[in-house]
């Protein structure tokens, strides 16, 4: 009943005419809009009005919410669902915005006490608790440079398709037809990522140059927000130094980012 109810809420947003003024700022803000099909174009549309449907945003630091803060935050983390058969960040509840790097208090715990760290200064956080933390400034920046390998929403809007199954560590949830797949599917995941996630902390121990940002080799969970930000930014780069991972991740995303690079030349 629950499905039911929220099937036809979605094909309700959908319905709406999709304003010519969040298509103004997708063109002149998100690069990658415009060198999407009509089809693709449409879909992605879909997809941000579920998203502006459904999620909360607040503003912090005494930045306001505008339709381009919304509008522009939606359409990079609804890239990443496009083509894909998955739920809209069933999680996610609210995304905050600052309007530039904040600091957060660094918890964690030593045996059975709870250990408060000095401040860290951020860009973004993506909390398994619904929450997704976001800097106005890194966001737009990310959103107009498209080549660069850096783009703060699809790092943490990786982290919520991580944390969909509950553990960030790496691997979203993989979409299969049987459980016979699925074992195969994950074993493949299991050992390509984990290769070149290896393969990343030895290139950095090095001092090799790296395609992947040096940040993936901290954590499995950092390493696919990294190669995603990686994979739609520096698709070309990306195939030729990591074939093996440019495939995964196409298959995962169902896209292939070289088509926009292709396009926008």
């Amino acid at each position: 009943m629950f499905g039911f109810f929220k099937r036809r809420r979605r094909e309700q947003l959908k319905a709406q005419p999709f304003p010519t003024a969040w298509q103004d700022i997708l063109l002149r803000r998100f690069p990658f809009y415009a060198r999407l099909e009509a089809d693709g174009r449409e879909a992605l549309e879909d997809l941000i009005q579920i998203f502006l449907g459904e999620k909360v945003f607040e503003g912090c630091g005494g930045l306001e919410i505008t339709d381009e803060v919304r509008v522009l935050i939606a359409a990079q983390a609804c890239f990443l669902l496009l083509n894909r058969d998955t739920d809209c960040y069933p999680k996610l509840k609210t995304v905050l915005v600052y309007p530039s790097a904040y600091f957060a208090n660094a918890g964690g715990r030593h045996g059975d006490q709870e250990v408060q760290h000095e401040a860290q200064g951020r860009l973004g956080e993506s909390w398994d608790a619904g929450v997704v933390v976001l800097a106005w400034d890194a966001t737009l920046a990310g959103a107009a440079n498209v080549l660069d390998g850096r783009n703060l929403v699809y790092h943490e809007f990786a982290h919520q398709l991580d944390q969909e199954d509950g553990i960030a560590d790496g691997a979203p949830t993989l979409k299969t037809a049987n459980w016979q797949e699925k074992r195969g599917r994950y074993l493949a995941w299991a050992q390509i990522m984990g290769e070149e996630y290896r393969g990343l902390q030895a290139d950095i121990d090095k001092g090799r140059k790296t395609v992947i940002d040096e940040y993936g080799g901290s954590h499995p969970a950092e390493f696919f927000a990294v190669a995603t930000e990686c994979f739609f930014e520096k698709p070309r780069q990306l195939r030729k130094n990591h074939p093996a991972l440019y495939e995964e991740l196409k298959k995962f995303y169902q896209q292939d980012p070289e088509t926009y690079v292709k396009q926008g030349n």
